[in-house]
């Protein structure tokens, strides 16, 4: 494949990205901001990487005022290796993250859930407790949006049959949401202050 095949096929991905569901998602994050409550993001591979990210994003990246500006709560459960290795280990990958939730989790707390599949049984399980404590959930997909699509209360879809394609446009979402919430945050701030 020529690179420009490639590109036009990004491109033409990211324009059917639903605007609606990019705001919907930063309007989840900024409620919890708001209120005080904490963001716990999730993933396997490159979602997992993506959900490292997001997490150092929001937590750093939305600060406008390093010293006294309120900050927003936010964990991606994908971080603590050996806590992961001890469920997955002991009692099974698919609960390395439900069972960290079932410690951290309130409900009014915003889980996101990153799957390019939609059907990785771990993520499913968090989404399904998250849904019985009564959390927000918030899905990004790609491919059919598998299982996840159906469980979350809100998703962010993207329309594309290719992994790669499908984890490069949910980073592309993602620093979309620090331009927007850094702004969001820092309004909040001076109006606080």
């Amino acid at each position: 494949m020529e690179p420009r095949t490639f590109l036009n096929q990004v491109s033409d991905v990211l324009q059917g990205i639903q605007a609606g569901e990019i705001s919907a998602l930063t309007d989840a994050i900024e409620r919890c901001y708001r209120e005080g409550r904490t963001v716990f993001i999730v993933g396997n591979g490159g979602s997992g990487s993506n959900a490292s990210h997001m997490c150092e994003d929001l937590g750093k990246g939305t600060l406008t005022d390093f010293e006294r500006q309120r900050r927003l709560k936010v964990l991606s459960l994908t971080d603590n290796t050996p806590y992961i290795l001890a469920w997955a280990n002991d009692e099974g990958y698919d609960r390395v993250f439900v069972e960290q939730l079932k410690n951290l989790a309130s409900p009014g707390d915003l889980l996101i859930a990153i799957s390019g599949s939609g059907n990785s049984p771990n993520v499913l399980r968090a989404i399904e407790y998250a849904d019985r404590i009564g959390m927000e959930t918030f899905g990004m997909t790609g491919f059919t949006g598998g299982k996840l699509k159906r469980l979350c209360k809100q998703t962010l879809h993207v329309q594309v049959h290719d992994m790669g394609i499908t984890e490069s446009m949910h980073t592309v979402v993602f620093h979309y949401l620090i331009v927007e919430l850094k702004e969001r945050f820092r309004r909040i701030h001076e109006g606080a202050a």
